[in-house]
């Protein structure tokens, strides 16, 4: 009952230091990514079709609203008015981690979204809880098949969180076996891999598609920071060097575009990290990706209702829309093949790395 109560704690604290302070990273990366104006479209704004095929499924266009939230009373509330959103528009929905929902049970919060027709439905567990964390144990085998039942998942996704579990009081940091104890679950399940705020470099997304990972979620630098969202929690609980620990590591990691180009390894990819508008979501489809992801975007209209994050997720369509029609897009597969300009340090990055091979 304990452990429960401190996972609540912890879900909450997320939710609350996220909305309440500064953690977004120093600078979002997408605006390095400078699209090339087609002034003769040749094709009808009306005629644009911003449709997409993501893991067999078809969505309305090519976003997933990614993990937020669950596992305590007030995360029903949030999740049911994104599973309500999502359900309208026909877009994907990810689930929080549903770590609290496999040990004690769902209390409602990750269900609810099998009240409403998402397309495509991702549930989420830790790479950290498939292996042994000192006195606590491994998820039992079944666990993987508990997280996909609790939702009806269309596929699960594995978050590579350590950067976050090293500021985390808390946290788990034994990370030997976790390569392992995937390539045996994807020989089950339909798994993706999916980073949490410090992106996903091409030789590790080359070991996640060979042990079987379907797709990958970047999620790089540039949007939430959970080693700023643990300083917060850290600082507030008197662990001054975690708070030190988040400080220093802030910033670290890939940034959102350059892991987008960079982890694309021919398994779909999932541009995120600081997604926070339509054109956003098409610039990470021009450098490569089958669907951009975006969590904080949506994160204040979730706490108010369904309708509030439908307007939302209506207006980032109305952008993407209307990025693919100043590109001269009729459908979204030829967005991959337009120009692009890359400035400031995503330029300096993917300059460095493909002179290093």
């Amino acid at each position: 009952m304990v452990r429960m109560r401190q996972i609540e704690r912890r879900k909450i604290d997320h939710i609350e230091v996220a909305l309440r302070e500064d953690v977004a990273g120093s600078r979002n990366y997408w605006n390095d990514v400078k699209l090339v104006h087609c002034s003769l479209p040749e094709v009808d704004l009306d005629d644009v079709d911003t449709s997409c095929v993501l893991f067999g499924r078809k969505l309305s266009f090519p976003l997933v609203v990614t993990a937020i939230t669950g596992g305590y009373p007030n995360a029903v509330k949030i999740n049911r008015n994104l599973a309500e959103a999502c359900a309208e528009l026909q877009i994907g929905l990810g689930i929080g981690s549903q770590r609290a929902g496999v040990q004690y049970g769902d209390d409602g919060s990750y269900g609810v979204l099998k009240d409403h027709d998402i397309p495509l439905r991702i549930g989420n567990l830790g790479a950290p809880q498939l292996i042994e964390q000192g006195t606590k144990s491994k998820f039992r085998e079944d666990a993987i098949k508990m997280a996909m039942d609790m939702i009806n998942a269309h596929l699960l996704a594995i978050h590579l969180n350590f950067l976050q579990e090293i500021v985390q009081p808390e946290g788990d940091t034994r990370a030997r076996g976790c390569l392992n104890a995937m390539r045996d679950a994807a020989k089950q399940y339909p798994l993706m891999a999916k980073e949490t705020g410090a992106g996903i470099s091409r030789d590790i997304a080359l070991r996640l598609k060979g042990i079987g990972m379907r797709g990958l979620d970047v999620s790089g630098t540039g949007g939430t920071s959970f080693s700023a969202i643990e300083r917060h929690r850290a600082k507030k609980a008197g662990e001054e060097r975690c708070a030190a620990l988040g400080r220093t590591f802030g910033d670290w990691g890939i940034p959102a575009p350059v892991a987008t180009v960079w982890a694309n390894v021919g398994i779909p990819i999932i541009a995120s990290g600081g997604i926070s508008d339509g054109l956003q979501a098409a610039k990470g489809i021009v450098l490569g990706a089958t669907c951009a992801g975006a969590a904080m975007a949506v994160l204040p209209e979730a706490m108010e209702s369904a309708e509030k994050v439908i307007e939302k997720l209506r207006t980032m369509q109305a952008e993407f829309r209307a990025a693919m029609f100043l590109m001269g897009a009729k459908k979204v597969s030829e967005l991959a093949g337009k120009r692009y300009v890359l400035v400031g340090e995503t330029k300096e990055w993917l300059s460095q790395l493909r002179t290093e091979g």
